[in-house]
């Protein structure tokens, strides 16, 4: 199974929960993601889904200076995104839950 496809269709809700845990640069999202388990996860796909996201209302950003490079963007979730992820998190879990009961029903 081609999981590139799968991971489209969460990384929205896999951006908002790193991000739940404290805010973060482009880079430093990718990392968290990759070290959760996400290794595939493409570096563009990351960025685009942080600025839809903030084009969207569903985070803030703000900028830092960096003693490694140039000033970091950093990103954070605000009540909307807090909100969004809430329910992405119950849509995520009816889904998981399904598709467990489908499964399970497979191999038997």
């Amino acid at each position: 199974m081609d999981t590139s496809q799968l991971l489209k269709g969460v990384l929205d809700l896999a951006v908002l929960a790193v991000l739940r845990d404290g805010d973060g640069y482009g880079y430093d999202v990718l990392r968290r993601l990759r070290s959760a388990g996400l290794e595939d996860v493409a570096d563009a796909s990351v960025y685009g889904t942080l600025r839809r996201l903030f084009a969207a209302g569903a985070l803030t950003s703000y900028v830092q200076p960096s003693e490694e490079g140039p000033h970091r963007k950093y990103y954070g979730l605000n009540k909307i995104g807090r909100d969004l992820l809430a329910e992405s998190t119950k849509t995520w879990n009816h889904l998981a839950d399904t598709m467990s009961v489908l499964l399970i029903e497979e191999a038997a």
